[in-house]
C-alpha cells in the first residue's frame, strides 16, 4: 500500500510518501512552498497544482492528513483554507483520506501524546530505516502522519 502523508499549511505543506512493503520504505518527501507576496487565492491554486503533480507521480492508495490544531494565530483561517484545498484535491482523485490530530500521531510514533518533535523524528528514522532525519521538518512531520495511518489501519 502506498500512503501519502500531509502536514498542512499555507506557506509550507509537508508531504511524505511511504510504501508499506514489507519492508516499510520512504519513497519521497519534501515540501510544497508558496510565496508570501502572492494572494491567498494564488497560493491555494499553487498548493492544488503541486499536490496534483504528486498524486499523479506517486498514485497513492491512501492519504493521511494531520488534523488542524486550533490555536490563536493570525494565519489560522488561511491554514484551514489550505487544508480544505488539500482535502478537495485528494477527493477529486478519489483517494481515501484519514485524519489524525497531533496527539494521536505522537502517541502512534513515540508512545505518548506529549512527545516532542525530536522523539517523533527519531521514530520516523527508526521505522523507515533512515540514517538521518528527513528535511525539512514539515516533510518529517508528513512522514509521521503517513506512518500513523499505516499503524492505525
Amino acid at each position: 500500500m502506498r500512503i501519502l502523508g500531509i502536514d498542512p499549511g499555507l506557506a509550507r505543506v509537508g508531504y511524505g510518501v511511504i510504501e508499506t512493503g514489507p519492508p516499510i520504505e520512504m519513497l519521497d518527501c519534501g515540501m510544497i512552498s508558496t510565496e508570501a507576496g502572492k494572494s491567498e487565492g494564488q497560493r491555494m491554486v499553487e498548493i492544488a497544482n503541486d499536490l496534483r503533480q504528486l498524486i499523479r507521480r506517486w498514485q497513492p492508495d491512501l492519504a493521511s492528513v494531520e488534523k488542524f490544531f486550533f490555536y490563536r494565530s493570525s494565519n489560522t483561517i488561511a491554514v484551514v483554507q489550505a487544508r480544505g484545498v488539500l482535502i478537495m484535491t485528494l477527493s477529486r482523485f478519489r483517494i481515501p483520506i484519514v485524519e489524525y490530530p497531533p496527539m494521536q500521531i505522537k502517541l502512534a510514533l513515540a508512545g505518548h501524546g506529549h512527545a516532542d518533535k525530536s522523539d517523533v523524528q527519531d521514530a520516523v528514522m527508526r521505522e523507515l530505516n533512515l540514517d538521518e532525519r528527513p528535511k525539512p521538518d514539515d516533510a518529517a512531520d508528513a512522514l509521521a502522519v503517513a506512518l500513523t495511518a499505516w499503524f492505525q489501519r
